[in-house]
């Protein structure tokens, strides 16, 4: 367990700089924040601190710069967004390693918040660079890191400083995430059910074997699917399949035995596009020259009537194409029956990246138990790796 911001004494905050690592790496149009979802995330751990006296200096990544600071790549249109939602001013730090950003930290207002521009802009962010660390820290008095999103990556803004900054404690939305995926993966209620999906068995390899001893049942769809299906011996047609992971899939279905649950059949059409041709097909009969984009109606009742019954779900990856309608069918159909699951005393939680998406495309975000913000630091916590981000704080 890790000691998180609740753990400190509230009276040790006033007046002092906590320096937060938030994810505010949204997406942006013509200078404005078209999503604000992760800033949002971030307002509980932000009001906390403000409520208690403490000045906050907030710094995040944004985008991929290449090669140093890039305008297009700013945290100046954050600042403003940021200003809207609290109702407050933000400064905003042009150079958070110049002695000005030092001198600008020390004079803001007690629940005063500052921004910094973006981690990126500086070469040492992603080597894990001690010395811009150092210069980080300079900021700071105590350490928040609220941006799960960033965990599984060893930046000088989310592991070198809080192994310099102490106390280093996780903030709100971090502790939530911690505390549903780590219980989803040590104290799950069962029945134990994880859907997963996605294109590529490559990419979830390590997830499906380190699930396996764990879980009750893998509902397994997305274009992944038809790998196994070819390992089945099954005709694939034009379906997105990976030859060199035919012999694996076969593998893991010897070892998963009934825990592993593929597929009856599939929404097939020509090509990927809108209003192109479609047929619904059981699996052992997709014809050559069509491609598997959905999973079909019978897959996503019965998927849908092991998620009701479960005691835990988690879910990563789409069932199908779902940017591509009618291929959303699928994934939609399984965001339902989540929402319902919750209703009924389920434990669901969505693994951040296209699920994610998917749920809240469906407006279904807040009836579920939880929606991880990270897409690559859940897939990593689930697998069982340690995150540097979350290993650098300071142990409860």
């Amino acid at each position: 367990m890790k000691r998180t911001l609740e753990s400190l004494d509230k009276g040790s905050l006033e007046g002092r700089r906590a320096l937060v690592r938030v994810d505010f790496n949204v997406p942006l149009k013509d200078g404005s924040v078209t999503d604000d979802t992760r800033i949002r995330a971030a307002l509980p751990t932000i009001k906390y601190l403000r409520d208690r006296g403490a000045r906050l200096v907030l710094f995040s990544h944004l985008g991929r710069p290449k090669n140093g600071p890039d305008p297009k790549y700013s945290m100046q249109p954050i600042v403003r967004a940021l200003e809207k939602l609290l109702g407050a001013p933000v400064t905003f730090l042009a150079d958070p390693t110049s002695p000005e950003a030092v001198t600008a930290t020390k004079r803001l207002p007690r629940g005063g918040v500052a921004v910094a521009e973006n981690t990126r802009f500086y070469p040492g962010e992603e080597k894990n660079d001690g010395s811009l660390a150092e210069r980080f820290a300079a900021l700071g008095d105590l350490y928040v890191n609220d941006a799960f999103g960033s965990a599984h990556r060893a930046h000088a803004s989310t592991e070198a400083v809080a192994r310099l900054l102490k106390p280093a404690v996780s903030g709100l939305l971090m502790e939530r995430e911690l505390r549903y995926l780590g219980q989803a993966l040590h104290q799950p209620k069962r029945p134990f059910v994880a859907v997963l999906g996605g294109a590529k068995i490559s990419g979830k390899i390590d997830l499906i074997e380190a699930l396996l001893p764990k879980v009750d049942e893998i509902l397994l769809g997305g274009a992944m699917a038809c790998t196994f299906f070819k390992a089945m011996g099954l005709e694939t047609g034009k379906s997105l399949v990976e030859p060199d992971r035919v012999d694996l899939a076969r593998d893991l279905m010897k070892k998963a035995g009934k825990k592993l649950v593929l597929p009856t059949g599939a929404v097939i059409g020509r090509e990927l596009a809108p209003g192109t041709e479609t047929r619904t097909v059981k699996r052992d009969a997709i014809p050559e020259g069509w491609a598997v984009y959905d999973i079909d109606p019978a897959t996503e009742k019965s998927f849908a009537e092991s998620i009701e019954q479960a005691g835990t779900v988690v879910w990563n990856g789409p069932m199908g194409v779902f940017e591509t309608p009618p291929f959303d069918h699928g994934t939609l159909a399984i965001a339902r029956a989540m929402a319902r699951a919750t209703e009924h005393g389920t434990i669901t939680v969505i693994g951040g990246g296209d699920s994610a998406a998917a749920v809240a495309q469906a407006g279904l975000a807040d009836r579920i138990t939880h929606v991880s913000t990270g897409g690559g630091a859940s897939l990593e916590f689930l697998e069982g790796k340690a995150l540097p981000g979350v290993a650098a704080l300071d142990e409860a």
